[in-house]
């Protein structure tokens, strides 16, 4: 099992959920966070005419367990969906995931996933 994470734009999360569901993915935490990258996070806004500077951009933050044998497929699913080809659009982190357990039942390993 493998814990992905990813961290992508607020307005990239329902095409990107729709697309993880289509594949088969088949649950997801999502949180809202804030945060930046090499670019900074210093994004120029206009609000009524007033100019202001955004320092930590809001962004989602997605979390999911999978198979071993799933997570290239979710990882091109995050990719394309999440892309819009301008910097912020986020990260993907895969961690090693040495066990889950339902605590409905207490079973334990991929039957859970």
């Amino acid at each position: 099992m493998k814990k992905i994470e990813a961290i992508i734009r607020p307005i990239r999360l329902e095409t990107v959920k729709s697309a993880l569901a289509e594949s088969g993915v088949t649950g997801i935490t999502a949180s809202d966070v804030r945060g930046c990258g090499r670019q900074g996070g210093q994004s120029p806004g206009l609000f009524r005419g007033e100019e202001y500077v955004i320092h930590l951009p809001p962004k989602i933050k997605l979390e999911m367990v999978v198979r071993d044998e799933d997570v290239d497929d979710v990882v091109s699913v995050l990719l394309e969906q999440a892309y819009t080809g301008e910097e912020g659009d986020g990260k993907i982190f895969v961690l090693p995931m040495t066990d889950a357990v339902r605590v409905r039942t207490g079973e334990n390993g991929d039957t859970v996933l």
